[in-house]
């Protein structure tokens, strides 16, 4: 069974020596490895070539196509459609991969030469108490999931060849979300099933979260923005708005100005804020057991302010990305529609 493990990178140099090194360390080598660089200027490329020529035993077959310009969906795709395994496994630059990250990915075709595609799983690799709040707030832990509605991360994830050629690739229109969109054209291929992935929790990769709400503020904005053009969580993004737009200030309204019972209007912020910030503190037990308590409190203040910019970050870049859909929308396919046939 020969593998395949893809991946995109631009201006990775930084960065790169960690999946280099944790891709060489596999338990279960990969057969090939294709990165598509889309037009990096700090010499990414250079390195990988460099690490492939220096260490041709610990990791054959690595090599790199250049496509500057290329987003991440027409990077992935040139990537997957130059390898030559019938079974593709994806992650990202930046990353670093558990030893048996691969192995654990690909057994379940082991187990069934049938299976159409694997959700392995991430978990951050935090240093500090802002990364550490970071991961609190934005990322689930592993017992969150459930296997039968998950939607994996192209960082951890693995499917045929076949398979990817059926979805009609990474959508090549969209610059975020698009791993998205590809899970739901794997989904749609096993539809007397709750998922078209199996799911392999042990497939693990770890990655760093932003380190500034700046990052964290662009990284969201672009989140919501491929949301609004792909048309995707529209309930979603109308809660968000009602409730900083509605009940928010309807709320402070009451506890600053009310005719009556003005503690009611500070009784539901504070539910409020217990509801919006429980599920974080309590994955912080977890992410933050090796900080200090004052540390610990330091990391459970910044979960508000994570979520509130992470929240303000959407409101701004969904209307943008709705904006684009709709100026452009004689141009863009209507993958809703081909889902359904």
């Amino acid at each position: 069974m020969n593998v395949s493990v893809i991946a995109t990178v631009y201006n990775e140099r930084n960065s790169i020596d960690r999946l280099l090194e944790s891709l060489a360390a596999q338990t279960r080598r990969p057969d090939e490895v294709v990165f598509c660089d889309g037009g990096s200027t700090d010499g990414t490329v250079d390195l990988i070539r460099s690490f492939a020529a220096s260490h041709p035993d610990r990791l054959p077959g690595l090599r790199v196509i250049e496509a500057p310009g290329a987003n991440i969906s027409r990077g992935r795709n040139l990537a997957i459609a130059a390898a030559h395994g019938p079974i593709v496994a994806a992650t990202d630059a930046g990353v670093r991969l558990e030893a048996n990250w691969l192995e654990k990915l690909v057994e379940p075709w082991v187990r069934d030469a049938n299976t159409l595609a694997v959700a392995g799983f991430f978990a951050p690799d935090v240093e500090g108490v802002f990364q550490t709040a970071m991961a609190a707030t934005v990322l689930p832990l592993r017992d969150d999931i459930d296997p039968n509605r998950f939607l994996p991360s192209s960082r951890s994830v693995a499917f045929t060849k076949a398979a990817w050629e059926r979805a009609g690739g990474y959508p090549e229109w969209l610059d975020y979300c698009e791993d998205l969109l590809f899970d739901f054209a794997i989904n749609a291929q096993a539809p007397e099933r709750p998922s078209g992935f199996t799911w392999a929790p042990d497939a693990l990769v770890h990655f760093r979260p932003r380190e500034s709400l700046r990052k964290f503020w662009t990284q969201y904005y672009r989140y919501a923005r491929g949301d609004g053009k792909a048309d995707l969580w529209r309930k979603r993004h109308a809660i968000r708005y009602g409730v900083y737009f509605v009940a928010l200030p309807m709320l402070l309204g009451h506890a600053y100005f009310g005719f009556f019972a003005r503690w009611l209007g500070w009784l539901g912020l504070l539910a409020g804020v217990v509801l919006y910030c429980g599920r974080p503190w309590q994955r912080l037990r977890v992410l933050g057991a090796q900080l200090t308590p004052p540390e610990w409190l330091a990391a459970a203040a910044l979960v508000p302010v994570i979520r509130v910019t992470g929240d303000l970050a959407k409101m701004a870049g969904y209307p943008v990305g709705l904006w684009w859909r709709w100026r452009h929308r004689r141009e863009i396919p209507n993958w809703k529609q081909a889902l359904e046939k």
